[in-house]
């Protein structure tokens, strides 16, 4: 069954965040991982306002959990920690 990986970030270190980005897109794409939204236009309803809002789609939710894990992405992640504040989660689509 598909899974979302959900991430709403707040980015405090441009540079820094720019170098976790350019890693982390192959990390993911490499799991399986398709962008459907990567920080264009939203709504915030409830909760805390995030400037920045990622959906990614991964095969399974097993496969999102193995992307983050990763050693790809892990170095990746190494450069938006201090450089961002991020809430991230991995949602199973039902049908």
């Amino acid at each position: 069954m598909p899974a979302l990986w959900i991430a709403h970030v707040t980015v405090t270190d441009a540079d820094a965040y720019g170098r976790y980005a350019a890693l982390a897109g192959p990390a993911i794409a490499a799991h399986g991982g398709e962008f459907l939204a990567r920080g264009g236009r939203y709504v915030q309803l409830e909760g805390k306002d995030r400037p920045r809002n990622v959906v990614v789609r991964f095969p399974s939710l097993e496969a999102a959990e193995a992307c983050y894990h990763s050693p790809e992405y892990q170095k990746a992640l190494d450069h938006a920690r201090g450089a961002s504040e991020r809430e991230l989660l991995i949602v199973e689509v039902t049908d």
